[in-house]
């Protein structure tokens, strides 16, 4: 077995306005670092396309039909202030679920150890009717309930380490005990949840806010302190990360002043925690990072630690 990459053609074809920082241009710098010698044991793979009722794991049929009607067949369609859609933004939406969805396959089938998703648009802003933030479907959120439904896993957490707190992850998870949502993220900053005391209806919700200037040593802090204890003491049987860097120092974005190496850290300590109750295994998939050094070398970093290297 060995770390699932995941990706599709169709992600560059979602073609955000000019000057938009959700570009193609991310995924060209992932995929060419990826070239790398170092990646060559990578399974490379491409996302599956899936079912609209797979989408509606979390998204109600009528939220997912009205988005694809919204697809303009040329130019662009806004979905809300910073969220549009192009002619191939609907395929590259499902193929981003199709991807999170293979990879919760192929882990929990013991096929693959663990994988990364690297698809586009990102997921975590989406609520269960509202898109926003660049996010149109939640795919860390729909891939936790599609391992509920089709693999009966019992807990699963979803990790987040963008710097934008992901309000629509929080919002889906709210209700069930089955489900943690851990976060850390810039405050204030868009999109203007994550405080400490949003907690879920079953103290299921874990928000570690940080300061603008913040660095590593406060978000080791923070996953030390907070987050690591508690997703230790819920014992999750599976783990998505929503693997944003937009928290690196070079974003244009935000704030926080992580290096690529403090993405490389926590991913090793989510994993420990993953080695310790879910048999290993984990999944990433990518939500924020704009700047494309910073991407581009958080990426690898990231990749490495799911490699174990």
């Amino acid at each position: 077995m060995t770390t699932l990459y995941i990706t599709h053609p169709s992600s560059y074809e979602h073609v955000n306005p000019p000057g938009h920082p959700e570009r193609t241009d991310r995924l060209r710098a992932i995929e060419a670092v990826l070239e790398d010698e170092k990646f060559q044991p990578l399974a490379r793979v491409q996302a599956p396309d899936v079912p609209l009722e797979t989408i509606a794991l979390c998204h109600p049929m009528e939220y997912v039909e009205e988005v694809r009607d919204a697809s303009p067949k040329d130019g662009w369609v806004r979905l809300d202030a910073d969220t549009t859609m192009s002619p191939g933004t609907f395929e590259a939406a499902v193929r981003a679920v199709g991807g999170a969805v293979y990879a919760i396959d192929e882990v929990l089938g013991k096929r693959a150890t663990n994988a990364f998703c690297a698809l586009r648009p990102p997921g975590h802003h989406a609520e269960t009717v509202r898109p926003m933030g660049f996010c149109i479907f939640n795919q860390a959120a729909i891939a936790a309930r599609h391992a509920q439904r089709k693999h009966g896993v019992g807990r699963i957490a979803v990790v987040d380490f963008d710097v934008h707190h992901g309000n629509g992850t929080q919002e889906i998870f709210w209700s069930d005990p089955a489900l943690m949502y851990c976060s850390t993220h810039e405050m204030p900053l868009y999109p203007g949840t994550g405080a400490e005391g949003e907690r879920g209806d079953h103290d299921n919700i874990v928000n570690a806010p940080l300061r603008a200037g913040d660095g590593g040593d406060k978000f080791k802090a923070a996953m030390d302190r907070r987050i690591l204890p508690r997703l230790k003491a819920f014992a999750p049987e599976l783990i998505i990360i929503s693997a944003g860097f937009d928290a690196h120092m070079r974003d244009p974005l935000a704030n926080l002043q992580f290096t690529e190496a403090d993405f490389g850290w926590a991913t090793r300590a989510i994993m420990d925690v993953a080695d310790q109750t879910a048999q290993g295994r984990v999944i990433s998939v990518l939500e924020g990072g704009y700047d494309l050094e910073g991407l581009s070398k958080s990426v690898a970093a990231h990749v490495i630690a799911l490699m174990r290297g």
